[in-house]
């Protein structure tokens, strides 16, 4: 057989990531074939539009074959940017470290089935993919491992913003302290509904997830002064209660540099300083940084260099 392919997938909850790619964990189910390829997953004799907004809350990711979908359309969409061939794959994803001993075996059962390999078509085109194996590691630790120049620290706190939770550790000497690791119900979606009340409340406006996003980036578009002053307003007061929760949860950001990672990080990039009182705030934007942490992990552990899941 040929060798597999490891592909790193982050199950998030507002949105699925690749080591090339991120999209929202929208699915939409219909019996028949859709007006559009784009975007669309064909399984099982259904078809799916993936990506149009962001799934309902699953707290348990595993309820329904929603993750599993997106995983497929995760993975059609990374060897689809490698320009690689349908092939086997070796799958590296990751679980917070608060449920990773909990759910660890049944999640790989969720994405490892018996019946292989799997065949499917991602806007049009054909897919048979075997997954051989199912690599599971601990999220933000995965992503911290990237970056050299922080594992020099002998106590790191590591703050992975989501979309539903923010999951907090502490490392010491490059090993995450599990008596530290938290999971916060305080992630993105809490921030964005908050702002888009305000908005309704100040201005009868009704905005959209994507539209606060991109004001939240920085970028230009047609929302007004006003919108835009309630959206910062909003999100420095977030930033604000995510400092002071992160306090409560016995880790002290005055004392020790704070990692913020995960698609809130990249939101929040300009709301988080060392005005805050912060010992030294590490901001890494690159959404992906899971996934490719995940990949490395389980290239690490095929050649025998660490244990892995």
């Amino acid at each position: 057989m040929t060798e597999a392919i490891t592909i790193g997938v982050d199950h998030g909850y507002a949105a699925m990531k690749t080591v090339h790619c991120a999209f929202p964990t929208g699915l939409v189910g219909y019996d028949h074939e859709p007006y559009t390829q784009q975007s669309v997953l064909e399984y099982g004799g259904k078809y799916y539009v993936v990506g149009s907004g962001r799934q309902p809350l699953q707290k348990d990711k595993m309820v329904t074959e929603d993750y599993y979908l997106l995983t497929l359309a995760a993975i059609a969409k990374e060897l689809a940017h490698r320009g690689a061939e349908p092939t086997a794959v070796h799958l590296a994803a990751g679980l917070p470290l608060t449920s990773f001993g909990r759910d660890k075996r049944k999640f790989r059962e969720y994405l490892l089935r018996d019946s292989q390999p799997v065949s499917f078509r991602y806007e049009g085109i054909a897919y048979t993919v075997t997954i051989t194996e199912v690599s599971l590691f601990p999220q933000g630790y995965a992503a911290v491992l990237t970056q050299s120049e922080l594992l020099d620290e002998p106590s790191v706190i590591v703050a992975d913003i989501g979309g539903w939770t923010v999951d907090l550790m502490r490392l010491d000497n490059r090993i995450p302290n599990a008596t530290t690791c938290r999971s916060l119900e305080l992630g993105m979606i809490r921030c964005l509904d908050e702002i888009a009340e305000q908005i309704r409340r100040t201005l009868g406006l009704s905005m959209t997830a994507a539209q606060i996003e991109s004001c939240l980036r920085g970028e230009s578009g047609s929302t007004g002064e006003q919108a835009r002053e309630i959206i910062h307003r909003e999100a420095g007061a977030y930033t604000r209660r995510l400092l002071s929760a992160i306090t409560e949860s016995g880790l002290d950001a005055r004392a020790m540099p704070a990692v913020f990672l995960g698609g809130g990080a990249a939101l929040l990039k300009r709301h988080v300083s060392a005005t805050d009182g912060l010992c030294r705030p590490v901001i890494l934007d690159d959404v992906c940084l899971n996934a490719k942490g995940y990949e490395r992990l389980a290239g690490q552990l095929s050649r025998g260099v660490t244990g892995g899941g």
